[in-house]
C-alpha cells in the first residue's frame, strides 16, 4: 500500500551543463512527519523560492515536462540557481511512484536556502489531493477583485514577480478568504485598468460564442500549464481557443466560463459577483475526461 504521505530532499546540481544518466545520489527520503528544514530557511521566512505542483492520476504524472520548464522560467525571473530539469524529472518520477490509485498531487519546491548558509534548497513531496468533484460539476462562484496593479506593471516593474509561481502566496489565500466573506468560493483578479487576469490558484477559460478565450499572458499572468493543454485538445477538435486582452466585464458577459489548474482541473463558474452564470454540464465533463487522461 502506498505511503499517506512522501517527502525527497534534493540536493540540486550546480550546473544544468552537468551530463548523468542516475540522480539518484542527490536525493534523499525523509519523514515527511519530521523536522527537514533549517529555521533559517529562506522560504519559510520570507516565502524566498519558487513551486510547482503537478497532478498525479492513477500513478502517471500530468504535464512533467511544462512544469518543469515553467519552474526554470520562475527560477530565472526570481535570480534562482536554473533547476537541472534531468535531475528534476527524476525526482518527480520518484514521488510519481509513491502515489497510489486515483489524485494526488505532487509538489516541487527550489527555495533561496538559508540565510547566510547553504544554497539553494530543494524538495519534493506526494499527497493525496483534495475531493474536487463538487467543484467540477456543481461549480464555482467567484467574485472579481481588484489585484491593485495595471496590466502594464508587469513589464514596467518586473521586481513584482506576476509571472512567477513563487512560496509567496499570502496575498493570493487572503483573496480567496475575501471570497469567502462575499459569499464566494473563490476570486478572480482584474486589473487596476479593467482588464481581465486570473484567479490566485487557477487560469481564467472563457467560451465567447463559438470561441474559447484566456486573458493573454503578458499582462503579469502565471501562464497555466492545464490551460495550456486544454487548448491543445480543443485545437485537435477544431475549435478556436486563442489569447486575448480582455476587459473584467468579459467574464460575466461569456456564454460560459471556467477556473483551470492541475489539481482542481476544469471547475465552472455558476456565478459572478452574486449573478448566476449557466454552466454547461456537457462540456465541462468533456474537458475533465480529457484533463483526468494521461498527459505528457
Amino acid at each position: 500500500m502506498a505511503a499517506a504521505r512522501f517527502a525527497l530532499l534534493i540536493t540540486p546540481a550546480e550546473s544544468t551543463d552537468e551530463e548523468r544518466a542516475d540522480f539518484s545520489d542527490s536525493f534523499r527520503r525523509v519523514d515527511p512527519s519530521a523536522p527537514a528544514l533549517s529555521v533559517g530557511e529562506l522560504s519559510t521566512q520570507r516565502g524566498d523560492g519558487i513551486f510547482e505542483s503537478i497532478g498525479v492520476i492513477d500513478g502517471h504524472a500530468q504535464e512533467i515536462g511544462p512544469h518543469l520548464q515553467r519552474l526554470a522560467h520562475s527560477a530565472q525571473l526570481c535570480d534562482l540557481p536554473a533547476p537541472h530539469l534531468e535531475q528534476w524529472r527524476q525526482a518527480a518520477a520518484i514521488a510519481a511512484a509513491e502515489c497510489g490509485p486515483g489524485e494526488w498531487v505532487i509538489k516541487l519546491i527550489l527555495s533561496r536556502g538559508v540565510e547566510q548558509g547553504p544554497a539553494p534548497t530543494a524538495w519534493a513531496t506526494a499527497a493525496p489531493a483534495a475531493d474536487f468533484a463538487a467543484a467540477r460539476t456543481r461549480g464555482v462562484r467567484v467574485v472579481s477583485l481588484d489585484r491593485g496593479v495595471d496590466s502594464e506593471a508587469s513589464s514596467r516593474a518586473p521586481w513584482l514577480l506576476l509571472g512567477a509561481k513563487t512560496l509567496s502566496y499570502a496575498v493570493n489565500m487572503a483573496a480567496i478568504r475575501e471570497a469567502v466573506r462575499r459569499g464566494a468560493d473563490d476570486a478572480v483578479f482584474v486589473s487596476s485598468d479593467g482588464i481581465l487576469l486570473e484567479a490566485p490558484t487557477a487560469s481564467v477559460v472563457l467560451r465567447l460564442g463559438d470561441r474559447f478565450v484566456s486573458p493573454e499572458p503578458g499582462a503579469g499572468i502565471l501562464q497555466g500549464t492545464t490551460q495550456v493543454s486544454l487548448f491543445e485538445h480543443l485545437h485537435q477538435l477544431g475549435h478556436s481557443a486563442t489569447y486575448e486582452r480582455l476587459p473584467a466585464a468579459a467574464l460575466a458577459e461569456a456564454d460560459a466560463a471556467w477556473l483551470l489548474s492541475s489539481i482542481r482541473l476544469a471547475a465552472p463558474v455558476s456565478a459572478v459577483d452574486g449573478a448566476p452564470k449557466a454552466i454547461d454540464s456537457e462540456l465541462t465533463a468533456s474537458m475533465n475526461r480529457y484533463l483526468l487522461s494521461p498527459r505528457d
